[in-house]
């Protein structure tokens, strides 16, 4: 298997920023917001949040799904009829490939029932319209780690680091240094084996 076909096992789609889809029917609104989220405590926050802001709302569906292979998924239809929402929205995730990504469709009840069949169609094509109306980007899964070494192993390091083109998003430099960083899982197995050969140096995954 070449690096380029590495890279793509760790790529995968999701939504860049919020974004929002509408669905109207018999006096019933359907308003879809989507989210990039990454863990499921995001989607709590998110989700507390919204059901604070429409808290008139008869029922705040939603589904999510989350990693780079979307292993962590949950749909929950918030009252209505079993099946009739969360799992349609859930369907439109996954029928556009996209993970990390949390949409709650808000239902203001119009006064006429629409039926299993209705509200499936009203939470799938909210969902729809909130997908369509998002920046799709690609994102690639990473590991991240906490390297702590002795300043005269710096040069050795860096070199590493350079070399695999790694952000460093917090470092601390002195008699003793650290280093955060994030690997693309494709990379992750030859960075740990690159810098397990520097005398001193410890490397804890974060």
């Amino acid at each position: 298997m070449n690096a380029a076909e590495k890279h793509i096992e760790d790529s995968f789609r999701s939504i860049s920023a919020r974004s929002e889809g509408l669905f109207k029917d018999n006096g019933s609104r359907f308003i879809a917001l989507a989210y990039p989220v990454e863990s499921e405590n995001e989607v709590r926050e998110i989700i507390s949040g919204l059901r604070k802001e429409y808290h008139d709302a008869r029922h705040h569906c939603y589904a999510y799904r989350l990693g780079h292979l979307g292993q962590t998924f949950r749909s929950s239809d918030d009252g209505e009829p079993s099946g009739s929402a969360g799992r349609p929205i859930l369907g439109q995730i996954d029928s556009a490939g996209l993970s990390d990504i949390l949409i709650v469709v808000v239902r203001y009840f119009g006064g006429i029932k629409l039926g299993i069949p209705g509200l499936i169609r009203a939470y799938k094509t909210a969902s729809a319209d909130a997908i369509a109306h998002a920046e799709i980007v690609e994102k690639t899964a990473v590991r991240r780690f906490r390297l702590v070494f002795g300043y005269l192993s710096m040069n050795a390091v860096m070199k590493i680091i350079k070399e695999l083109r790694l952000p460093q998003p917090a470092q601390e430099f002195g008699e003793t240094c650290s280093i955060e960083t994030q690997v693309r899982l494709s990379l992750a197995e030859d960075f740990i084996g690159r810098v397990s050969k520097i005398e001193g140096l410890s490397v804890e995954e974060l």
